[in-house]
């Protein structure tokens, strides 16, 4: 099945992406960012092969056109799995080669403390979500799975934003959800080397090597994981995601305004995606 992605003026072509998680979903993103490099283009619903898409925003940010997506795709009466396909299954025809996304996480690590921000280097995939694919045409090689470039971009205006705020690095534990971890398996990832646990960075980091795409994303730690320090609040939780949404989609955006299309020329993202080596045969 081929699909252009269309809009009023024809076909549309967006090389950048942002993918929304929880950290920004008390706003109306972009449109409760004040900026006056943003501009509303679009709304669209795609079809694809898994499903009807969820909607998608077409936006602008200083002239470049930028597709948004809410909450990883993730809505009533859709598995996750066939969300996350129905997302990237437009970003490649729509040519995305660069995507930023961002999340809510908990953190293990004790040295990370509730509204740090977070740039994963790499991840644990606990989930049950490996097959996750939108072909069987390529062999996805995960030794950096997340883009250096764009991480760095990150880090670097969330400093510039927010200087007294701490920025961390470190390993992104993968659960399924939708509830959160119990304390014995809380344990079980911090020997397995986990800094925080989220839901989302599988399989949105498969599908973008699958897609050749450079991902990067930034987490908000929203609460401490289970048996980690004293219990987590629900009502601190629903404070840090009402008063951080904004300061997030600042950093998104004003990140979208720094990437440079030449930053693909410095990571090895699009190298480590390989034509399959697995030829099937038919069976007579």
């Amino acid at each position: 099945m081929k699909q252009s992605i269309i809009s009023k003026k024809g076909i549309l072509r967006a090389t950048k992406a942002f993918i929304g998680g929880s950290s920004t979903f008390s706003i109306n993103f972009p449109e409760d960012i004040k900026n006056k490099g943003i501009k509303l283009l679009d709304k669209k619903v795609f079809p694809t092969p898994f499903g009807e898409s969820p909607e998608f925003k077409l936006i602008e940010i200083d002239g470049e056109p930028v597709l948004t997506v809410r909450m990883h795709g993730w809505r009533s009466g859709v598995n996750r799995a066939d969300a996350s396909r129905q997302i990237f299954w437009v970003f490649e025809k729509a040519g995305v080669n660069t995507i930023l996304a961002e999340g809510g996480v908990g953190a293990i690590n004790k040295d990370f403390n509730l509204r740090h921000f977070v740039i994963p280097v790499d991840y644990i995939d606990l989930s049950l979500r490996k097959d996750v694919c939108l072909s069987d045409r390529y062999l996805l090689v995960m030794r950096d799975p997340i883009c250096p470039e764009l991480a760095e971009l990150l880090g670097k205006t969330s400093a510039r934003i927010f200087p007294d705020r701490e920025i961390k690095r470190g390993i992104y534990a993968v659960t399924d959800g939708r509830h959160f971890e119990s304390r014995a398996e809380v344990r079980m990832i911090e020997s397995l080397g986990g800094d925080v646990i989220g839901q989302s960075l599988c399989p949105e980091v498969y599908l973008s090597r699958e897609i050749g795409a450079c991902y990067a994303g930034l987490y908000l730690v929203v609460n401490r994981a289970e048996g980690v320090g004293s219990d987590w609040s629900h009502n601190e939780l629903r404070k840090i995601f009402y008063q951080e949404a904004s300061n997030v989609g600042k950093i998104i955006v004003e990140s979208f305004k720094k990437v440079k299309q030449n930053h693909r020329k410095t990571c090895r993202c699009s190298k480590l995606r390989r034509k399959t080596l697995l030829k099937y045969k038919k069976q007579i």
